[in-house]
């Protein structure tokens, strides 16, 4: 009678790794990856146009200043969209 693996394992595997990788990092970690820089300058753009368009609107209103945060949150989202932004995910 054949000796079968039990659920994932392979028999023989002792689960010992080998002196070349990293002993402290498991192995299904990915490595850090925060986006290019330009990839921050888009979501800065869009963080301004909401903080001025969220301060516009409970001073006055000043609609003014929330149009021009409402034009920056779609200049930022157009630059984000041309720089292909989405791509920076892993």
């Amino acid at each position: 009678m054949t000796e079968e693996p039990t659920s994932g394992t392979v028999v023989g595997d002792t689960g010992v790794r080998g002196l070349d990788e990293r002993a402290s990092e498991p192995a299904w970690e990915h490595e850090e990856y925060h986006g290019r820089p330009v990839s921050w300058v888009a979501v800065t753009i869009i963080i301004i146009g909401f903080i001025i368009g969220g301060i516009a609107l409970p001073i006055g209103p000043v609609w003014v200043l929330f149009w021009v945060g409402t034009a920056l949150v779609v200049i930022g989202s157009i630059f984000a969209a041309s720089i292909r932004i989405m791509d920076d995910w892993y």
